[in-house]
């Protein structure tokens, strides 16, 4: 009996105690004070998101002013920006006198000014104090006036003038598929008369200058 009792004693005591032996289980309630539901643990697939509607850019130029690119906008009726840029343009053959002391290009200036020859004495830069005798598109043009002065006795020299100038190209930004109805538009307002016309991908798209 008393073996009995001793089992029955260690099992009470066992299931009075054992509750505090077994860890409780914890739960973390959201910010919300709410679980997070499982539609919110998906991950997102970069593949299932819209894409972002493309734009094609027509680029045309060149214009020698802002209101004149923006007049021709306005004629071909499209969503447009105008691009400044600085040209380079072709050289210009420059026929002159060396340049020499200013005393000396002054008095030569005069005499050449009393013989009815167009010149000017240039007054800065790599050639000051030469004298000019006539800036030209044409190469042949320069040449032939090289050798008229020649004849003069002139010493006369033949040299390349850099020139640069702003110009200004209009971009048409269209929706795909409509660059050739844009480029067909351009190009019948301006009968074919541009330096360039080019289609391109555009890239960080500004806002367009005037909505038609």
């Amino acid at each position: 009996m008393r073996l009995v009792a001793l089992v029955l004693l260690l099992a009470n005591l066992a299931v009075w105690f054992a509750p505090g032996l077994i860890p409780p289980v914890t739960y973390e309630a959201s910010a919300g004070g709410v679980l997070p539901r499982v539609a919110s643990l998906k991950v997102s697939d970069s593949s299932e998101q819209a894409p972002l509607p493309s734009t094609e850019c027509v680029r045309v130029g060149w214009f020698d002013s802002r209101e004149d690119a923006s007049a021709f906008a306005e004629r071909v009726g499209e969503h447009f920006r105008i691009e400044e840029r600085e040209r380079e343009l072709p050289p210009l053959n420059w026929v002159m006198i060396p340049p020499q002391p200013r005393e000396v290009a002054l008095s030569q200036f005069r005499d050449l000014f009393s013989r009815g020859v167009e010149s000017y004495v240039v007054t800065e830069g790599e050639y000051r104090n030469a004298i000019s005798l006539g800036l030209f598109e044409s190469r042949a043009a320069a040449e032939s006036v090289l050798e008229e002065k020649k004849q003069q006795n002139l010493n006369v020299v033949l040299v390349n003038f850099p020139r640069n100038r702003i110009g200004y190209a209009l971009v048409f930004d269209v929706e795909p598929a409509r660059e050739t109805e844009v480029v067909q538009a351009v190009e019948a307002e301006s009968h074919s008369n541009f330096d360039f016309v080019e289609i391109y991908a555009c890239e960080g798209v500004a806002s367009p200058e005037k909505n038609p």
